[in-house]
């Protein structure tokens, strides 16, 4: 899930965003930076900087909640994920499997 923070901190808005995009419940003391991003779409995009929080526990099963944004929600293995994909977590993914905190992406 991603979202925009509104006025609050990355956490606090890791918590709302996975409330109201999923359905789950977290606690933000169970949240850890895993990994940032950052990102340019194409020349003359806004840069920018993702971060990729892992939860270690949560409460709730994932439902969609937001079907003209979200298909499905679902697990796979890290080197089976489905395609498309949007590319930011792919680069995630692959950047914290290799042992980086950072990616760059779209950066010529």
């Amino acid at each position: 899930m991603a979202g925009h923070c509104e006025r609050e901190s990355a956490v606090s808005c890791l918590v709302r965003e996975a409330r109201e995009e999923a359905g789950l419940v977290i606690d933000p003391a169970d949240v850890e930076l895993a990994h940032l991003v950052h990102v340019v779409e194409g020349a003359g995009a806004q840069p920018r900087m993702q971060l990729v929080f892992r939860a270690r526990r949560w409460r709730g099963s994932p439902e969609v909640r937001e079907p003209d944004r979200c298909l499905s929600w679902g697990w796979w293995p890290a080197d089976a994920l489905p395609d498309p994909i949007v590319p930011y977590p792919r680069a995630a993914i692959e950047g914290i499997r290799a042992g980086r905190p950072y990616t760059e992406l779209g950066w010529t």
